[in-house]
């Protein structure tokens, strides 16, 4: 049914707790998934023996080291075995939820992106999977000390094998190529959907040593830069308010609150250049009605929670 693949840093320290907390929620996921690592770095070979996981050691890098996009969605979708396919980001950690949504979307019988917001949660220790309930337990952890991230943080996408075969060379880990995804998906006009009130994905938060500009570098730098290149400027960084459906619990649905039919209007410049003054509107409407917007509610603010 499914095949989940990942590029992990190196098994090293609180990375290294994180994420063998993550694999080890996707190797517990029914129906069992198919899970492919990519890349050499430290451990991951290891992991891969631990856990009975497809290992591809080989990928392209750029000229700083960074894994490219390109290369890990080309070999997981040549190499997989299953008609769907999840790149989702090493520490973060799936629940029974994340397969009863893929079942809901699969319904659907046409291509889809389907994306999510994450839970953001500190997590110091190696999660106990071997007691009873833990999933239970780690949802009400969740609820009690997480907090849903904004529009933004998209750490899984699930979409047909094939989808997408010609990724520009983007540097993973760095801005852009995610929202890059959501772009490509509307613009070929397909379903893309937005789970997180059916999902919780559930991000174990870290610090950024694994990087030597440390978080600045990472989210600013030159890698950053090139990425937007790639992309085609900000006009195809798209997010959450992008997608065209919402899937709430076994309940999907055109995508229809106030944020979703701004963004809806706000892009269609990017589809229709002919449009285009109709954005230079919008963005006037928008600073004229603010104040009326927050005195009832009516502004962008965060994904709708579980």
């Amino acid at each position: 049914m499914l095949t989940i693949f990942s590029c992990p840093k190196p098994f090293r320290g609180h990375i290294k707790i994180i994420q063998r907390n993550a694999i080890k929620s996707w190797a517990l996921l029914e129906p069992k998934v198919e899970i492919i690592l990519l890349g050499n770095e430290e451990g991951t070979a290891e992991v891969c023996e631990e856990f009975g996981l497809y290992h591809m050691p080989m990928i392209e890098r750029n000229e700083f080291g960074t894994p490219l996009v390109n290369s890990l969605f080309n070999i997981a979708q040549t190499s997989a075995s299953n008609p769907f396919m999840c790149y989702v980001n090493a520490d973060i950690i799936l629940i029974s939820d994340f397969m009863e949504a893929i079942r809901a979307v699969e319904a659907l019988n046409q291509r889809f992106l389907m994306i999510g917001c994450r839970w953001d949660i500190d997590l110091k220790q190696a999660w106990d999977f071997e007691r009873s309930g833990w999933e239970e337990a780690l949802e009400a952890h969740v609820r009690q000390h997480g907090k849903l991230h904004n529009w933004m943080g998209i750490d899984y996408f699930v979409f047909p094998r094939g989808l997408f075969p010609n990724i520009p060379p983007f540097a993973i880990g760095r801005p852009v190529w995610d929202n890059w995804l959501i772009f490509h998906a509307r613009l070929l006009r397909i379903p893309v959907i937005d789970a997180t009130r059916a999902v919780a994905a559930i991000h174990q938060n870290h610090d950024y040593s694994h990087h030597s500009g440390g978080k600045e570098g990472l989210w600013k730098g030159v890698e950053r830069e090139h990425n937007l290149e790639l992309a085609g400027g900000e006009q195809h960084v798209f997010c959450l308010a992008d997608a065209t459906h919402i899937l709430a619990k076994n309940d999907l649905r055109s995508a229809f609150s106030f944020a979703y039919i701004w963004r809806r209007f706000y892009t269609l410049p990017v589809f229709y250049p002919f449009l285009t003054p109709l954005r230079w509107l919008l963005n006037i409407l928008l600073k004229v009605s603010r104040p009326i917007r927050m005195k009832i509610g009516l502004t962008l603010g965060k994904p709708h929670s579980l």
